[in-house]
């Protein structure tokens, strides 16, 4: 029990680690919400640059 008790208080006292995890949590999140947005609005924002490109 004591091994598993000082094997909990060094990750305890490890942030580093936890706030690298975060910041990776929040870019999967970024990325997963474009992605999403792309698939949804692609076809608009094609017409649109094809629109621009046409009309130079």
């Amino acid at each position: 029990m004591q091994l598993f008790n000082s094997f909990l208080a060094r990750f305890s006292r490890d942030e580093e680690g936890q706030g690298l995890a975060e910041y990776a949590l929040i870019l999967a999140l970024i990325a997963i919400v474009a992605i999403i947005a792309l698939i949804f609005l692609g076809g608009q924002v094609s017409k649109i640059l094809s629109n621009v490109g046409n009309s130079v």
